[in-house]
């Protein structure tokens, strides 16, 4: 005859694993969207720095997308920066400034490979243009 204690032997083991399995997923979500606001804030920084740097006088305007992907590459890694599509021009607020504007649109690389880079991101950098 088999006890209650005999049937119950073992089953740690499979509650260890199911439970594990659950936190390990939930620590490898907070990882990713760590790695997503970390790489968020870096690209709108670089972005404001690539029009701060686009509208100094004598700088054109289309320098500050090259500017801002070389930010992002030395701050965070260059197949990051291969993943972003950034343009800079000059634009005019509805005050009459004239503005360098740089955008920058990609994803963050996922934290599983075979996922790709599924996160969506968009950043946007405005400086007012010196005078000549």
């Amino acid at each position: 005859m088999t006890s209650a204690g005999d049937r119950e032997r073992g089953s740690a083991v499979v509650d260890f694993v199911l439970v594990g399995v659950l936190v390990v997923a939930l620590l490898l979500a907070v990882l990713q969207v760590a790695v997503y606001v970390h790489v968020r804030n870096v690209v709108v920084a670089s972005a404001q720095e690539g029009a701060r740097y686009a509208a100094n006088a004598d700088v054109p305007a289309e320098a500050g997308a090259a500017r801002t992907l070389e930010v992002v590459g030395r701050a965070t890694s260059a197949g990051t920066a291969a993943g972003l599509d950034c343009t800079s021009e000059q634009e005019t607020d509805g005050s009459g400034l004239t503005l360098v504007v740089v955008r920058c649109t990609g994803a963050v690389p996922s934290l599983f490979a075979a996922l790709g880079a599924l996160l969506p991101l968009e950043a946007t950098g405005r400086a007012v243009e010196e005078g000549p």
